[in-house]
């Protein structure tokens, strides 16, 4: 008795050594996404062999994890992220490489909402991605059309393809929105960005955040963000990829696209040529856009990385006016020339510390020519005549603008990410910023103005991780050489309230709250002209923002809803004021104000495997509360936001069958306030509303070719974006989409 009793201590003590030295002293792996992508801010916890939570962490911004914790045998590893399908692994002695399936409705990891990347679902601000999926399915020739379904969002287009495009964000004005392009601002100086040539060829994916954003990316981010990222090459074989796309249509429409992408060892490539080209449907309104450029990456060993950026787009369009009020401007030009590059080196130091260097170079050159002089004419529309004969006149307009840009950005990152410690997360970032300029008309006797200004800024931001708890904070201090120096804070906050995939899913409660600031233009601050005299005294236009939403995963992650609640205030907008009659001098002061505040409903199903549905609906009030002509039937006090609809939506259906994939997307604007700017008597002062219904498909003849067709304006119907300006009647275009 005695000789077993010990025979089964012993076996005992050796079975417990036995399990303890397969236990492994700490667990470490890496979370992927279906692409081999790293997945950041992803939920990892550890659980017991009865599903007793022993302790919990979060990704970095590499997808790896660590617990210090000793676990035995047969404990479970779970990651969770909204937008993903959750997973469970057992643990192992060895680094994980756990891999998330994507839930049918999916969450997308954003940049220009923290300035670096985090996932939709703890952000608090209010954004939307499209996706590169999105962009190939939609056929969309220019960003302008895929911007036109954000939520928020309203584009107004002054006439058929080419015209003069603006982008007006919850209520602000054309000039309130920061464009980047890879990290690269391309707004003019004071804010204003013409999307009538930015093609939306070889893009990766687009983010819109909205609400102020000036404390992340200084001036000009006064309603909201537009970050559009080009595509880089994903291929894991050293073999080139080559695509082909070429179509045409009504209207003498031809679009061609190419591109080759591939990698050699450490360096990869992507370069890219486009080419789209109409008559549009009038008298001189024909339209030529190209565009070109390369994304090249080297990888400086496993942590460093370099990578060069640049782009090109020319564009030709004629202008041949209002021609619903007038005769069509027979010889009248715009020609623009934009030109990007930027170089930047990132480096992962360590887990916990990244920094990024960039330098950036930009160019902008319009021109704006009509030589020819056409008879004159009384401008009238249904009913509605002008006293008042209108006249052409000889012009040479150009604007040639330049900036240089240099930023460094460095993030630490400390703490576990469990409940109590949680993770904090700290990003410092410095830039400088010259814009230089030439603006004048050589046929118009005036004077001509050169500008110059620099422009510095320091961002500081604090985020941190707590649970289910995810809070961002932080401050800029900007030194602008028109304005001085300013300050301006954001912060925003976001709570899973319920965290599951079930029937009722993950809730979020999400709240931001920012200042916008937004410098003058070159003529406002600089111009010479006495009868338009630059006034080096102007402050800052400036905004201040609110919005508080929520958003409930439902039906097993294959619908999500949406609500969001907004309120802006713009205030010390610049405005133009005479001075003087005689001799006559004119010059800008800081004059009005305007509100706007609404709702914003977003739904979106994929009920089951191939059928994707997003809808979405804006309700706007937006009114002008201080004015320099307080009653002006347009500007005046009390008059709502020119151009900006109450009500406004879409709805979009994406359909993969077998080898087949139809995306329809339509489009309402409701009525919205205008102008003629033709003293038509009676005046027009709204614009009706429209509806404008696109589809396009693409049929994979084989694994090499397939079939592509768009038809937008599907309806053929009558319309203005902008008073004046017929849009574009029904059109259509096929081809062929070639990939080796």
């Amino acid at each position: 008795m005695r000789r077993t009793f010990v025979n089964v201590v012993v076996f005992c003590i050796c079975i417990r050594i036995s399990l303890v030295a397969q236990a492994p002293d700490s667990v470490s792996g890496r979370v992927l996404d279906p692409t081999h992508a790293p997945v950041a801010r992803a939920g990892v916890r550890m659980l017991s062999s009865g599903r007793v939570e022993i302790a919990q962490t979060f990704t970095d911004q590499q997808g790896h994890f660590t617990f210090p914790e000793r676990c035995s045998p047969d404990c479970i590893i779970e990651v969770q992220l909204a937008g993903f399908r959750s997973k469970r692994v057992p643990v192992s002695s060895e680094e994980l490489a756990i891999e998330l399936a994507l839930a049918p409705v999916q969450e997308s990891l954003v940049v220009s909402a923290t300035r670096m990347e985090t996932p939709s679902i703890q952000i608090g601000s209010t954004t939307t991605s499209i996706s590169a999926e999105e962009i190939a399915a939609r056929q969309s020739l220019m960003v302008s059309d895929l911007l036109q379904t954000v939520a928020g969002a309203a584009v107004t287009r002054s006439g058929t393809p080419g015209a003069i495009t603006s982008l007006f964000v919850r209520g602000g004005e054309s000039d309130y929105t920061k464009v980047l392009l890879d990290g690269i601002p391309i707004n003019e100086p004071g804010g204003y960005f013409d999307f009538s040539s930015l093609a939306a060829d070889d893009l990766d994916h687009i983010e819109i955040v909205r609400g102020p954003q000036s404390a992340l990316f200084g001036s000009d981010a006064m309603a909201g963000v537009v970050q559009i990222f080009s595509r880089c090459s994903t291929a894991e074989t050293p073999r080139p990829q080559l695509e082909f796309d070429l179509d045409g249509g009504k209207y003498d429409t031809l679009h061609g696209n190419a591109n080759l992408d591939g990698r050699v060892r450490a360096f990869d490539y992507d370069t890219y040529f486009s080419r789209f080209q109409t008559d549009n449907q009038g008298l001189n309104d024909a339209f030529w856009e190209s565009t070109g450029g390369f994304n090249l990456g080297y990888a400086l060993g496993e942590r460093a990385h370099l990578r060069w950026i640049t782009r090109a787009d020319e564009s030709r369009a004629g202008t041949p006016g209002q021609t619903a009020f007038e005769p069509p401007i027979t010889d009248a030009f715009y020609h623009k020339t934009d030109g990007y590059t930027g170089l930047s080196l990132s480096d992962q130091t360590n887990r916990f510390w990244d920094q990024r260097l960039t330098y950036t170079y930009e160019r902008s050159r319009q021109v704006s020519e009509d030589y020819g002089l056409d008879p004159p004419y009384y401008p009238s529309y249904d009913g509605h005549t002008s006293p008042v004969e209108f006249f052409d006149y000889p012009s040479d307009f150009q604007n040639d603008t330049r900036r240089q840009y240099l930023d460094y950005q460095s993030n630490f990152s400390l703490g576990a990410g469990d409940k109590r410690q949680g993770r904090h997360i700290f990003t410092f970032a410095f830039d400088w910023e010259r814009e230089t300029g030439f603006i004048g008309d050589p046929l118009s006797g005036t004077l001509p103005t050169h500008a110059l200004r620099d422009d510095f800024g320091g961002t500081f931001q604090y985020q941190t991780i707590l649970g289910k708890l995810f809070l961002s904070n932080g401050v800029r201090v900007e030194d602008n050489s028109s304005f001085g120096q300013t300050v301006i804070p954001r912060s925003s906050a976001a709570y899973l309230l319920r965290q599951s995939g079930g029937g009722l899913g993950t809730t979020k409660l999400k709240f931001n709250f920012g200042l916008g600031i937004k410098e003058p233009s070159f003529l406002e601050s600089f111009s010479p002209e006495p009868s338009f005299l630059g006034n080096p005294n102007l402050r800052p236009e400036r905004s201040r923002g609110f919005d508080f939403g929520v958003e409930q995963r439902i039906w097993n992650d294959r619908a999500k809803v949406e609500l969001n609640w907004f309120d802006n205030r713009f205030r010390d907008l610049i405005e133009f004021e005479t001075v003087s009659f005689s001799p006559y001098v004119g010059t800008y002061f800081n004059l009005n104000a305007t509100k706007a505040n609404g709702a914003e409903l977003i739904l979106e199903t994929a009920p089951f495997k191939g059928l994707k549905i997003t809808s979405e609906y804006t309700y706007l009030n937006g009114w002008i509360t201080e004015s320099s002509t307080p009653t002006d039937p347009i500007y005046g006090v009390g008059k709502g936001l020119l151009r900006r609809p109450r009500h406004s939506g879409s709805l979009g259906v994406t359909w993969n069958w077998w080898r087949l994939n139809v995306t329809s997307s339509t489009v309402y604007v409701g009525r919205r306030p205008d102008s003629d700017f033709a003293d038509l008597e009676p005046p027009l002062t709204s614009d009706a509303s429209y509806t404008n219904w696109n589809l396009a498909w693409a049929y994979r003849i084989n694994g090499h070719v397939s079939y592509i067709g768009t038809i937008e304006n599907l309806l053929d119907r009558t319309y203005m974006e902008a008073l004046g300006y017929p849009a574009l009647r029904i059109a259509y275009r096929t081809g062929a989409r070639i990939r080796f």
